[in-house]
C-alpha cells in the first residue's frame, strides 16, 4: 500500500503525481467512502446537509489557482461516494477546523500547501472535532485508495451547495477569544495576509477590537500566495513598520495557521519566542495548565533554558503541528508550537490558530505595558543555522558514510554548546540541516560541513 499522507496531508507540485485532478477526485470517494463505513456524526443541526442522519463534510482552500481544480475534484469524489458537501471558498486551515466542529459535519478538508509557492498545492483533513486526523484514518483511507473507485447510485449521490456565512462566524469567534476589557485603538498593527486565506479576515478581526490596521500583500491572483511575503519572508513586511512607525506588524502564511510578528524595531519575532511570551505569562497569571509546554526537536535550546528557569516543563515532539497537538493531550496541557510559528493555545481553539495566537501575544503586551521588544528580550536565542537541501527521492540518512563521519566529528565539537538535527521534510522534497550552538560561526561552518556531506556521493 503506498503513503499518500506527509506530515500535513498530501502535497506536491500541480500536475505531478500525486496532486492531479483525477487523483484528488479518488480522494475524495476515499475519504467520503472511509465517512459513510464509519457513519453519520452528532450534529449542530443547521441545516439538512449537517444533519444526524447524512455524512457530510466542509471544503476550504487557501488562494492558489489550483485551488479551484482540486475543490471539483474533491467534490465530485464525496458527492459520488455519497457524502454531502459544503463549499466554504477561501478561508484558513483553523477556520475549517472550527467550522467542522461547529456545524456537526463529519470531516474538514483545506486545499492548501500551506507556505510554499502557488506552483504545489495539496489537501489535508480535520475530524468532526476540528483535529488532524489520525494515524489509524489515514491507513484506512490509503488502503481505500488502493481499490477500484465506484460509485453509489444515483439515489445516494450526495448534494453540494455553497455556504457564505462561515467567514462572518469565524471573524466573531476569533474576537471572541480577546478578552473585551483589552482595547486595541491604542496600537497601529502592520498586517502581512501573504495573499492568502486571511487576506478577507485577519484586517477585520484587528479592526474591530479597535486597531488601527495597515494591511499588505492581501490581493491573492492565483499566483503571488506566499511569494516574497507572509511569515516565510518578513522582510516586506520589517519595512512597512519602520516605514509606518507601527507598533508591530503580524505576518501569516497562506493558509493562515502560522504567526510570525515583527517589533516596532523591525526585528522578527519567531514561533519560540512567542510561545515563551506566551508561556511567561500564563504562568504568572496562572493560566497555564500543568506548567508544560509543547514544543519540537527544532526549538531553540535558548526557548528550554528560559522555560526550565520558569519552572516550565518542555517536552519535545516530532516535527508537525499535528504531533504538537497529540503531546499536549498527552500531558494535559494547552501551549505548544514551532519555531516556524504554529502556535496552537487550547485554552481558545482547537487547531494552531495564526489570528487567534495573534491576538493572545496581543494581550500579553496590554495588560503587561510591555512592547513586544521588550517581551521577547526576556529569551536569548541560540545561534540557529538551518540549510534545506534539495533531493530526488528518499534518502538512507542512517546509513549514509559521509554523513555518519562528518556528524561524529561536528558533534564533537559542538560537545554541550549546540545540537544537530536532520530530517527530511514531510511537505518538500528536501532535507533539513539544522545545528544550533552558542557559536555562530561554528553553526555556520558545521551546517555546510553537513550539508557537503549530504549531497558527496
Amino acid at each position: 500500500m503506498e503513503k499518500f499522507f506527509g506530515t500535513d496531508g498530501i502535497r506536491g507540485v500541480v500536475g505531478k503525481p500525486p496532486i492531479t485532478a483525477d487523483f484528488l477526485l479518488k480522494v475524495g470517494w476515499a475519504v467520503g467512502s472511509v465517512l459513510v463505513e464509519e457513519g453519520p456524526k452528532s450534529s449542530a443541526g443547521i441545516s439538512s446537509t449537517f444533519s444526524s442522519t447524512v455524512v457530510s463534510v466542509v471544503i476550504g482552500k487557501d488562494t492558489r489557482v489550483s485551488g479551484y481544480l482540486f475543490e471539483a475534484a474533491l467534490e465530485a469524489g464525496f458527492l459520488s461516494a455519497g457524502v454531502n458537501v459544503a463549499m466554504l471558498g477561501p478561508m484558513p486551515s483553523p477556520a475549517i477546523a472550527y467550522l467542522t466542529k461547529a456545524y456537526g459535519a463529519s470531516a474538514g478538508v483545506v486545499i492548501s500547501a500551506s507556505h510554499n509557492h502557488f506552483e504545489d498545492n495539496g489537501v489535508k483533513f480535520f475530524s468532526n472535532q476540528g483535529v488532524k486526523l489520525s494515524d489509524k484514518t489515514q491507513r484506512a483511507i490509503e488502503k481505500k485508495i488502493s481499490t477500484p473507485m465506484v460509485s453509489v447510485d444515483s439515489a445516494h449521490i450526495g448534494k453540494a451547495f455553497r455556504h457564505e456565512q462561515g467567514l462572518g462566524r469565524y471573524i466573531e469567534f476569533c474576537k471572541s477569544t480577546f478578552d473585551q476589557i483589552c482595547n486595541l485603538s491604542n496600537l497601529t498593527i502592520v498586517i502581512d495576509c501573504a495573499n492568502g486565506a486571511t487576506y478577507n479576515i485577519a484586517p477585520y478581526v484587528f479592526e474591530e477590537l479597535g486597531a488601527k490596521v495597515i494591511t499588505i500583500n492581501n490581493q491573492p491572483d492565483g499566483y503571488n500566495i506566499n511569494h516574497n511575503c507572509g511569515a516565510t519572508d518578513t522582510v516586506h513586511l520589517q519595512q512597512e513598520v519602520l516605514k509606518h512607525e507601527a507598533d508591530l506588524g503580524i505576518a501569516f502564511d497562506g493558509d493562515g495557521d502560522r504567526l510570525i510578528m515583527v517589533d516596532h524595531t523591525g526585528e522578527k519575532v519567531d514561533g519560540d519566542e512567542l510561545v515563551f511570551i506566551l508561556a511567561k505569562a500564563w504562568k504568572k497569571n496562572g493560566t497555564l495548565k500543568s506548567s508544560v509546554v509543547v514544543g519540537t526537536k527544532m526549538s531553540n535550546l535558548g526557548m528550554r533554558e528560559a522555560l526550565s528557569d520558569l519552572s516550565i516543563k518542555f517536552i519535545e515532539s516530532d516535527v508537525g503541528d499535528r504531533y504538537v497537538m497529540e503531546q499536549l493531550l498527552l500531558n494535559n496541557a494547552i501551549l505548544g508550537g514551532e519555531a516556524s510559528g504554529h502556535i496552537i493555545c487550547l485554552n481558545k481553539s482547537i487547531s494552531g490558530d495564526g489570528i487567534i495566537a495573534a491576538l493572545q501575544v496581543l494581550d500579553v503586551i496590554l495588560k503587561s505595558n510591555q512592547s513586544l521588544h521588550d517581551l521577547k528580550k526576556e529569551m536569548t536565542k541560540y545561534p540557529q543555522v538551518l540549510i534545506n537541501i534539495e533531493t530526488n527521492g528518499k534518502l538512507d540518512l542512517e546509513n549514509h558514510e559521509n554523513l555518519n563521519q562528518a556528524l561524529s566529528i561536528i558533534k564533537g565539537e559542538l560537545a554541550d554548546k549546540g545540537r544537530v538535527l536532520i530530517r527530511e521534510s514531510g511537505t518538500e522534497p528536501l532535507v533539513r540541516v539544522m545545528v544550533e550552538s552558542v557559536d555562530l560561526d561554528l553553526a555556520n561552518k558545521s551546517a555546510n560541513q553537513l550539508a557537503e556531506a549530504l549531497q558527496s556521493i
